[in-house]
């Protein structure tokens, strides 16, 4: 199967007449805990720089600095950007809304490895959970962190997605793990989609400022533009994983 996988790689690559950016990470992390030993993202990295292609990738997982010597030769021809996914600073929260990912902390430390490293990385704050880490004390811890790690960009999306039944498992897990707020999500957002966090307007105000004094991007269009500058004679549109 690995091969078999690396063989889609090698080809769709090949077929492009012209070499953009491949993005992994929007469906599944490309850094599961079955990577340390398969070897399958980095493999598929290699044939992304072979081809002169450039990568984004979207991660919880600090085992992505394990790859950031292949990044650095991808980065010398194609655009790398790293987006590193953390919605809160606590690891104490962390291990309650996320206990299978790696604890905050170690994630932003390879934030602060790939950036020393010259690689294009950042934070996405996504998603922002409302009445879980919809907080301004959130909002002001996480831009001080990102802000110290060297990091380029921290991006947010203030709410949460539910489709059917992912909003069934979610609101098993709320009752299990904070019990009544399942109850207050049903009441406030029944049925939605898209449950944006109360305040929310009031909440980008200050992220935007906050990020704006500390010299962070947080606009995607920014981060796309800033990630790709150097690059701009290349066909630079975005190729969905494989």
């Amino acid at each position: 199967i690995k091969y078999n996988a690396l063989r889609i790689i090698r080809d769709d690559l090949r077929r492009k007449a012209k070499p953009g950016v491949v993005g992994t990470g929007a469906m599944s992390d490309p850094y599961n805990p079955l990577e340390e030993e398969l070897l399958l993202t980095r493999h598929g990295l290699e044939l992304v720089g072979a081809y002169g292609f450039g990568a984004a990738i979207t991660t919880k997982s600090p085992l992505v600095t394990r790859d950031k010597d292949i990044l650095l030769e991808i980065k010398e021809q194609s655009p790398v950007l790293c987006l590193v996914t953390v919605t809160t600073p606590d690891d104490g929260l962390a291990a309650k809304i996320e206990p299978h990912a790696p604890p905050p902390s170690l994630r932003l430390q390879a934030v602060q490895e790939l950036s020393q490293a010259g690689i294009f990385t950042g934070v996405l704050m996504n998603p922002v959970l409302p009445f879980l880490t919809d907080s301004r004390e959130n909002i002001l811890a996480m831009v001080d962190r990102v802000q110290k790690t060297g990091a380029r960009f921290l991006y947010a999306s203030f709410g949460v997605t539910l489709r059917m039944n992912q909003r069934d498992y979610y609101y098993q897990r709320l009752e299990e793990t904070f019990p009544g707020l399942a109850a207050r999500y049903q009441r406030i957002y029944g049925e939605r989609y898209f449950c944006a966090a109360p305040r929310s307007g009031e909440l980008w105000a200050l992220f935007a400022r906050e990020c704006d004094r500390a010299g962070l991007l947080y606009k995607m269009e920014d981060i796309i533009s800033a990630s790709r500058a150097g690059y701009e004679s290349q066909q630079l549109s975005f190729f969905p994983p494989q």
